[in-house]
Formats: structure tokens, C-alpha cells, sequence
């Protein structure tokens, strides 16, 4: 490592990680966006050859002027996610630097895309940057999201001589601050919109060969729920668990999301509200996928009220939260 740059550099750095986005809403963009996450063997398990064929030939082709259209609904001079994960290590910081930590950098990273994380790693050896803690913002552990977190940091690692010590969190689904922060922003939120007939806490998907495999990633969100409907009070009645965001033809984990929602208002369900403690920051999929697009499914089928509960984001108790993970990572790398 540089050295030289040991007296200005950090003691600590935190990687703040989420999944990623495109640079623009283009298809261009999108496309190029696609092609890194969707060729990705973490995201996609086939084999390679076969899948860089339907890849290349009909997904990107077909998907990319659509999602570039859906992203171009949301953005807002930049991507949500984006700005968030931004905001999000800016407060981190200040919370660290208010408890002592001062010489310590919070850095917002994505796996895919920009700012890369792969990109903030070399940076950081060359500014001689000796302690890490990387945390993955999915509550929930899947090898499909915190997994490829931890790929590219190995491939990073194997690259390099000097290794810094680096701490990986895995994930919090279960924290007692994240499920506080969940049912604080739900009560919160019904404070000012009223009650619902129904809340549904809606994940996002992932295959059900995936978790026949043995990704903890549905039995994770499971426990999330329980625990958030305790922290509320509610009934069995009162609520309900899905997955949204479906890919291709198998079959994912269920139940689905724009189904369940079709048959609540079918069985006249008038009012719901949706939550997605799955992610923490609003996305694509939760401004357009959830807030919109199930919300027009629900209101078809013959239900009366829907809306959609905004991710944690930058709320105070989830910047809580991330400060009791990270801190005790950082005070023992620097012991």
C-alpha cells in the first residue's frame, strides 16, 4: 500500500452496499446495466454458453427500452437508489463521527454499476487504507444479492499482496433495531393514513431452485415478517407475506405478490397498505413495481385502497441500526 498516504488516509473504511442501477434512464444505459447483473452466476444459474445466447439475443434486446421507460418514471436527476445510498452513508458518517469515530470514511458502493465497489477497493489501497468492514444493505442473506457482495470482494482480495483486514456483516434480518425502525415507519405511516384491512410485507423473489439449494434467503424473510407482525400487534388475520419481481419462467418463491393482491380484492379486501422490509432503499422496484404497477392490479380486481409504505431510507432508526453493526467492527479493527 501507498505509504505516503498513511497520515491523511482513514483508519477504517465502511463499504455501504447496495445492488445497483443504470447511469441514465436510456436503454443504452440499461443495457448495459443488465448485461453486468443479469451475467452474473450468482443471479442467473445457467450454464454460461446457453444463457449468454438468450442474454444477448432477446433480453437485453427486448427489456431494455422497457425498463428504461419504467426508470425514466422515477428518476429524478439521478437513480432513487442512488441518492439514497449516498444520503445514507453521509448520515452514517456524521452519526460515527458524533460518537468518536472520526477518522473513519463511509463510502456508498453498488455491485453493479456506479460507484462500483470494486472501483472504492482499489482506491483504498492506494490511499493505504489498512481496515474494512464491508456492509451489504440486504437484510436478508441470498447468495444472489449479499453472496455476489462477497464475491467481489474475494476477487478483489485474491488480486492483491498486502491484504487489509476486512469484516464482512452478512446480514440483519432479525436485529432488533431493523425490526424497531420496520414497525416504527409503519405506525408512523398509519398514523397519518389510517389502518388498513390488510398489511402485506412483500420480498423480493428469488427462484425456488434457489432455495431448494439451500439459500436461507425465504426462510430469512419469514422470521422478518413474524417478528415485524409481533412488533405491531397484528392478528394472522391482519397481515401477510409475498414476493414480488419475477424473472423468466421457473417458478420462484411463493406466494406472488400481483396474485395475492388479485384474490385479496377478489374476496373483497377494501384497503391495503404494502411494505418491503427487503429493501433499503426505494428502487425501481418499490417506486414502480410496487407502488404502481400492484397498485393497478389491486384496483382492477375490485379493491378500494391501496398504498404503498416507503423504504427505511434515511430514517433515523436505520441509520441506528447501521451505526450498531458497524461500530463494533470498526473499535475491534482498531484495537
Amino acid at each position: 500500500m501507498n505509504q505516503t498516504d498513511s497520515d491523511t488516509s482513514p483508519a477504517v473504511a465502511v463499504l455501504l452496499v447496495n445492488l445497483g442501477t443504470p447511469d441514465s434512464p436510456t436503454p443504452q444505459a440499461v443495457g448495459r446495466y443488465l448485461r453486468q447483473f443479469l451475467s452474473d452466476p450468482r443471479v442467473i444459474e445457467i450454464p454460461r454458453i446457453v444463457w449468454a445466447v438468450i442474454l444477448n439475443l432477446f433480453v437485453i434486446p427486448l427489456r431494455s427500452k422497457r425498463v428504461a421507460h419504467a426508470y425514466a418514471s422515477i428518476w429524478d436527476g439521478d437513480s432513487p437508489m442512488r441518492k439514497i445510498l449516498i444520503a445514507q452513508a453521509g448520515a452514517l458518517s456524521q452519526k460515527l463521527a458524533m460518537l468518536g469515530r472520526k477518522n473513519v470514511d463511509v463510502l456508498p458502493v453498488m455491485t453493479y454499476g456506479n460507484p462500483s465497489m470494486a472501483l472504492a477497493l482499489n482506491d483504498l489501497y492506494q490511499r493505504g487504507v489498512e481496515h474494512i468492514v464491508v456492509l451489504p444493505l440486504f437484510p436478508q442473506y441470498s447468495a444472489t444479492s449479499t453472496g455476489a457482495v462477497f464475491d467481489v470482494t474475494s476477487r478483489w482480495l485474491q488480486s492483491q499482496r498486502n491484504l487489509p483486514s476486512l469484516v464482512l456483516i452478512k446480514d440483519y434480518f432479525d436485529h432488533p433495531l431493523y425490526i424497531e425502525a420496520l414497525a416504527d415507519r409503519v405506525r408512523r405511516y398509519q398514523l397519518q393514513h389510517g389502518v388498513p384491512d390488510k398489511l402485506l410485507m412483500s420480498f423480493h423473489g428469488i427462484p425456488q431452485p434457489y432455495a431448494d439449494r439451500g439459500d436461507p434467503y425465504a426462510e430469512r424473510c419469514h422470521v422478518t415478517a413474524q417478528l415485524l407482525a409481533q412488533k405491531l400487534g397484528l392478528s394472522s388475520e391482519q397481515w401477510a407475506i409475498s414476493f414480488q419481481s419475477r424473472f423468466g419462467r421457473q417458478e420462484w418463491v411463493k406466494p406472488y405478490t400481483n396474485q395475492l393482491l388479485s384474490e385479496w380484492a377478489q374476496a373483497g379486501v377494501q384497503s391495503v397498505q404494502v411494505i418491503s422490509p427487503a429493501f433499503s432503499a426505494d428502487c425501481l422496484e418499490t417506486l414502480e413495481e410496487l407502488a404502481v404497477e400492484n397498485r393497478d392490479v389491486f384496483l382492477h380486481a375490485g379493491g378500494q385502497s391501496y398504498a404503498y409504505i416507503p423504504a427505511l431510507n434515511v430514517d433515523d432508526l436505520h441509520i441506528d441500526m447501521m451505526m450498531s453493526l458497524v461500530a463494533p467492527m470498526i473499535d475491534g479493527l482498531m484495537a
